[in-house]
């Protein structure tokens, strides 16, 4: 699977996330390495980096700035769904490694 020049946004969110529907994830692809920048929403800025596996599951690392000027870090694993209409579904399950350390899970889609 590659991710190359696709757009993703939540629909989907645990209440501990500081993404939402107006938060877009822009990504790239290079190889089995992904990055992506985003904001929108609660995001000022982040960024993530990330490696593809075969059956297209994203391992990532993220980080971001939030509006109240607050620098979150965390990890996620994301897993594709081809929906009916050929776009891609990711259901992930991520934790925070700064701030409270909860965990929690979204869901994001091809825009």
């Amino acid at each position: 699977m590659n991710y190359n020049n696709k757009t993703f946004r939540p629909v989907s969110n645990s209440v501990n996330g500081e993404t939402s529907a107006e938060t877009l994830f822009k990504y790239k692809q290079k190889e089995t390495v992904l990055t992506s920048t985003y904001s929108g929403g609660q995001i000022v800025e982040g960024h993530l980096i990330g490696l593809v596996a075969l059956d297209g599951t994203i391992e990532m690392r993220y980080h971001q700035v939030n509006i109240q000027g607050e620098l979150m870090t965390g990890i996620c694993v994301s897993k594709p769904e081809i929906m009916e209409n050929g776009k891609i579904r990711l259901y992930e399950t991520w934790r925070w490694t700064s701030g409270d350390k909860s965990k929690g899970t979204s869901v994001l889609e091809e825009v």
